[in-house]
Formats: C-alpha cells, structure tokens, sequence
C-alpha cells in the first residue's frame, strides 16, 4: 500500500477506531469519472473532498456528478466570495495533494461540509491519502467522523 494511503488508514484507525479497507487503483483515480469506473459506482457515489478558500480554508465533500456552487458556499460561510483553494493551499489546509484529499484525518481543522445529495446513498466512495487510493464509507459516518455540516452547495 502507498505510504500515504496507509498513514491515513492508520490515523483513521487511531483518531475514529476505523477499520479502512483502502483499494489502490494504479491507473488513478484523479476525476470522480475515473474514480466511479475503477471501483464500478455511480459518479454521484463518488465523495470528492475540495478545499476551497473563504474566510478560512474549508472542505467540501461533494458528489463526483456535482460542482460546487462558490456563491452558495459564499453564503454559507457569510463572506463575499469563495474560490478553488491552490495546490500549496490544499496541502498547508489538508496535509494532502490535490485528489487525495480524504473526509476527514486533516493536518489541520478546516471546517468541513457535505454535499445533501450525497446522503442519498448507502455507501460512497473518497479518497484515502492519494489520487490512486480510495475506500468505502457511509455518508453518515463522514459526518460524524469530519464532524461536517449537511449543506446545499450544489450548482
């Protein structure tokens, strides 16, 4: 297993009592497209954690078939406006690489928000660490774990 995918299962383990089951995919699985046909789910299965920028850096787990809506999540956070976080931003919020960036076991606190419609399903899939790493979970247990906020970003 890579490095990276097992430090994060094992502070998922530490932090959450978490047995992670991490599934590499040699191939990437950088897009949630690509993501979706690796482990064989819907795109809207895929959880997609992005970090953009506010009044502080936050994460939106978002459904791979969505984008998020900046000016919604603007609003939410009550500021003017809301960007796509650089990749040096997502590394100093996260502790991890663009399309790597798990749910939750971040380096630092951003706070953390879930797409409402990813709560439609029983299991998804997100990222454990690296773009060619993924793993199964419940929305609900993203919730609990990132102790995020169920929200309307979706464009």
């Amino acid at each position: 297993m890579n490095e990276r995918a097992a430090e994060f299962s094992e502070r998922a383990a530490e932090a959450y009592d978490l047995d992670i089951a991490v599934e590499e995919f040699p191939e990437g699985t950088k897009t949630a497209e690509d993501a979706a046909m690796a482990v064989g789910c819907e795109v809207a299965q895929i959880a997609s954690s992005i970090v953009l920028m506010t009044d502080v850096p936050v994460v939106v787990v978002t459904s791979g078939a969505n984008r998020v809506d900046t000016r919604k999540l603007a609003t939410l956070r009550g500021v003017h406006q809301a960007r796509m976080a650089e990749p040096e931003e997502v590394r100093e919020a996260t502790g991890y690489a663009i399309g790597g960036v798990p749910p939750f076991c971040h380096d630092g606190d951003p706070p953390v928000y879930l797409d409402e419609t990813l709560t439609d399903f029983e299991m998804v899939w997100a990222a454990a660490g690296t773009p060619e790493a993924v793993f199964s979970i419940s929305p609900e247990r993203i919730v609990e774990h990132a102790d995020a906020e169920v929200v309307d970003v979706a464009e």
